[in-house]
């Protein structure tokens, strides 16, 4: 039987190493064109090797050229890139729109007077008043010296510095008599100064048009921003002079006073002061009589 085995491992070995000749021959004149000897070892060595090469030039292709853009399941490294800065710009997005949002409800806050009073700082004038009296405002020698040195320069200064002081000093917008003061409590963030009809309306300082439009409770409505967070409203204009976007300077006329909107009651300017949210009394700023 161990015979009869050893037998067939040889016999196999010889039929797998057995030599055999490739011919190719001319059909009409039977010349032999081509010839090779090979084996059954040689034939599988020349299989297995080509079809490593050909798996391997495969892979080759796919992983360092576009080509794997064509296969499913594959994604490009541009399209990769694109998705990331589209994520980063949609986080972008969504927290300007948060800004424009929360910017767009203070506006509609300021048009329609919605303050809650409680968001309004209070002022203890009689604390404040107590510590202007345990202030020292004496002054050494050398502090009057030095003033009465400043007051001489400043004789032929034509155009002194400002200060931080001048930097609330507004520009009237028009000249009238109050016809209704601030009164917060009664929700009127405003004064209202009764002019004719018609009369110019003036920015009260440098800034930018955020909104020249008309709304039916206040008729034409500007609203200016300055510098500083500061805002101007000016409501009930007869017609308007800016659009949004504009960029006015100081004095510039923006509209003409009229009674638009089912609020007013005659000819008047409806005049506003806001700064970081919250509403000034306008008359603490400007004298307009």
């Amino acid at each position: 039987m161990a015979k009869s085995n050893h037998k067939d491992k040889k016999s196999l070995r010889a039929k797998f190493l057995a030599k055999y000749r490739f011919v190719v021959l001319n059909e009409n004149t039977f010349e032999e064109m081509l010839s090779y000897k090979l084996s059954r070892f040689n034939v599988f060595m020349i299989v297995s090797i080509s079809a490593i090469f050909l798996i391997g030039a495969t892979y080759m292709i796919i992983a360092l050229t576009p080509l794997k853009e064509y296969i499913p399941g594959y994604d490009s490294t541009v399209m990769r890139r694109q998705a990331i800065n589209n994520t980063y710009l949609m986080d972008s997005l969504q927290q300007q729109l948060l800004l424009n949002q929360r910017y767009i409800s203070s506006i509609t806050d300021a048009l329609t007077g919605n303050v809650d009073l409680e968001d309004i700082p209070s002022r203890n004038v009689q604390s404040e008043i107590d510590l202007i009296e345990e202030l020292d405002f004496s002054t050494n020698q050398q502090d009057s010296i030095l003033r009465a040195e400043v007051a001489q320069e400043d004789r032929f200064n034509l155009f002194e510095t400002a200060g931080t002081e001048s930097n609330f000093t507004l520009f009237p917008p028009l000249t009238g008599v109050i016809t209704q003061g601030y009164n917060p409590s009664e929700n009127h963030f405003a004064v209202d100064i009764g002019v004719p009809e018609k009369t110019p309306v003036k920015a009260v300082s440098d800034g930018t048009v955020i909104l020249a439009e008309w709304t039916t409770e206040t008729g034409y409505v500007v609203i200016i921003k300055h510098e500083q967070n500061l805002i101007s409203v000016y409501k009930h204009n007869e017609s308007l002079a800016v659009n949004q976007g504009d960029l006015v300077v100081s004095g510039e006329v923006i509209g003409f006073a009229g009674s638009t909107g089912i609020l007013s009651t005659g000819p008047h300017l409806h005049l506003e002061l806001w700064s970081d949210g919250y509403p000034i009394n306008p008359t603490e700023l400007i004298e307009f009589e």
